[in-house]
């Protein structure tokens, strides 16, 4: 006798979306239950053991290479699988939330790759959650179009041979989706973005001469990496499809995955394709764990924190060195500025600093880099094939004079900025209007000229929690207390409120974004993560 089907998943707390019913089919979320029953409980145990791993850093300050996989390291004779060839070059790559404008204009935007965002870049509302697979499987299909209802702009796909080969970036492993359960647990929320996409889009991306490319963020070991490939070869078996089809490249945006980047792409391997440098999160990473550090471990303004920091070029060197010596593409930051239509100038000395960032990228060895605008495209093409000319990469540069040491990634000390007083009032203006903007269903966002994601709120109150924990004087002789970073609040939220208008305050979530934000910088119990206070509070 057969055993019975597994029962799909519940939807809970949900309002019906169009045409969900295409994106949420029985066979997609039996498919999605299959992997929670399989993969959740090693991704709780995975999840425990970065809080053991985070006691430990408490109790040592220091992190080191891993003695039990050096092995792993010594050994030159393993390489990645090949890339596939719409993975090939990728030299230019946009990022984005995947609503039906961005869908169209981040695959029209001559870029080689869009990184289609269900992470830090789209909050996860149950519309954005569900509304963003229906854009993608409608993209596929060529049945996508979009007319701004404000100017009556319509937006189409240009022909496909034109168009960005998508990188899906599904959530992190700390996220539950709140809206599907199983037996009253609900199933995390990568599980759920990686499991729909791959369901309905994998046969079909092959069909297209492409396949399901994912990127995977907040990793922190080789053993989530390990979990993630598990994931890929029971899902390829499940649909039939041959081992080594899903491509995934990993974010190198925590500390302790920067000292495992070999080890990860070991566990990956057969699917690996390379590994990415990311500045906010990997900060946001270097102030939670070493948050009890002292003050040797006290980060400047984030500004002031550029790729060009003794160790952040130890991070970014021996990111090229790890990738090329591995066969893996080696993909650069991003260039968040969005060009004003009002200030020539403005656009000017950005667009100076933006090629200038492009070209170290390009000269360090990177094969491709990021940016957050189609205007941004042609400057960081530019900047790439003025290095590779014909070439898909330089995979060939294999950087062996770089030696990093394992003290060189948290030497923070060397840098010779301190925080400001300024640097507190960026860092509250910024965590609230992102905030804001994030409660209402937002998760990329133009503030002062940039774009902005979680990780710019992650960095930012985590720098608000560690001068107050430091003790840290600004070089206007004050202290940073909760205090004062309750009255530079109190500021802020009175500016946006005569700013904006108190219609329009009113109509926002401004008081209770002001209050969040206080809330997970001055609890003396640091939040893992922001976005999971915060998503209780998400409609």
């Amino acid at each position: 006798m057969s055993a019975p089907a597994p029962s799909p998943l519940a939807i809970v707390d949900a309002e019906p979306l169009p045409r969900q019913d295409e994106v949420l089919t029985d066979a997609a979320l039996t498919f999605v239950a299959e992997l929670h029953r399989r993969f959740t409980p090693r991704r709780d145990e995975l999840l425990a053991r970065r809080a053991e791993r985070r006691a430990e850093i408490a109790r040592t300050s220091t992190l080191d290479f891993l003695p039990e996989t050096a092995a792993v390291r010594a050994d030159d004779s393993w390489k990645v699988a090949p890339a596939p060839a719409a993975l090939n070059d990728r030299r230019v790559e946009i990022t984005g939330p995947t609503d039906r404008k961005m869908t169209i204009n981040a695959l029209n935007s001559g870029a080689r790759v869009w990184l289609a965002d269900f992470e830090d870049a789209s909050a996860p509302t149950w519309e954005n959650v569900v509304l963003g697979q229906l854009s993608l499987m409608d993209a596929y299909r060529r049945e996508i179009d979009f007319t701004d209802a404000g100017t009556g702009k319509r937006y189409a796909l240009k022909p496909a041979e034109e168009l960005a080969t998508v990188v899906a970036r599904p959530r992190g492993w700390h996220l539950n989706e709140r809206h599907l359960r199983l037996d009253g647990t609900p199933v995390p929320g990568a599980l759920v973005d990686f499991g729909l996409y791959f369901f309905h889009n994998a046969q079909r991306l092959i069909d297209l001469g492409k396949g399901p490319y994912f990127y995977l963020p907040k990793t922190e070991s080789h053993l989530e990496a390990r979990l993630w490939n598990d994931v890929f070869v029971f899902a390829q078996d499940y649909v039939g499809i041959p081992q080594g089809t899903v491509r995934a490249t990993v974010l190198i945006e925590t500390i302790t995955a920067a000292y495992e980047m070999e080890e990860i792409l070991y566990e990956l391997r057969e699917h690996a394709s390379g590994l990415n440098a990311g500045r906010w999160d990997y900060l946001f990473s270097i102030v939670k764990n070493f948050r009890d550090g002292g003050p040797k471990f006290v980060l400047p303004d984030r500004n002031a924190v550029t790729m060009t920091a003794p160790f952040m070029r130890a991070y970014t060197e021996l990111l090229v060195r790890t990738c090329h010596k591995r066969g893996a593409h080696a993909i650069g930051g991003m260039a968040a500025f969005i060009p004003s239509r009002r200030d020539a100038e403005v656009n000017k000395v950005a667009f100076e600093k933006v090629k200038a960032d492009k070209d170290r990228e390009a000269n360090d060895g990177f094969d491709g880099s990021w940016v957050a605008h189609p205007d941004l495209v042609p400057i960081a093409m530019a900047s790439f094939d003025a290095v590779l000319g014909e070439k898909p990469h330089q995979k060939d540069r294999l950087r062996e004079d770089v030696s990093v040491a394992a003290g060189d990634l948290i030497a923070i000390d060397t840098l010779d900025a301190r925080p400001t007083f300024e640097g507190l009032r960026n860092a509250v203006a910024v965590g609230i209007r992102y905030i804001e903007a994030w409660l209402r269903g937002l998760g990329a966002v133009a503030i002062f000229n940039l774009m902005e994601d979680a990780a710019t709120a992650e960095i930012s109150r985590s720098q608000i929690w560690q001068w107050i924990n430091a003790d840290v004087v600004f070089e206007n002789g004050e202290h940073a207390t909760a205090e004062l970073a309750r009255a530079v609040a109190a500021e802020e939220l009175a500016a946006i409120r005569a700013e904006t208008g108190e219609e329009a305050f009113a109509a926002g979530t401004w008081q209770q974004a002001h209050d969040l934000l206080l809330q997970v910088a001055l609890d003396q119990d640091y939040a893992d993560f922001l976005t999971l206070p915060a998503y209780e509070q998400l409609g």
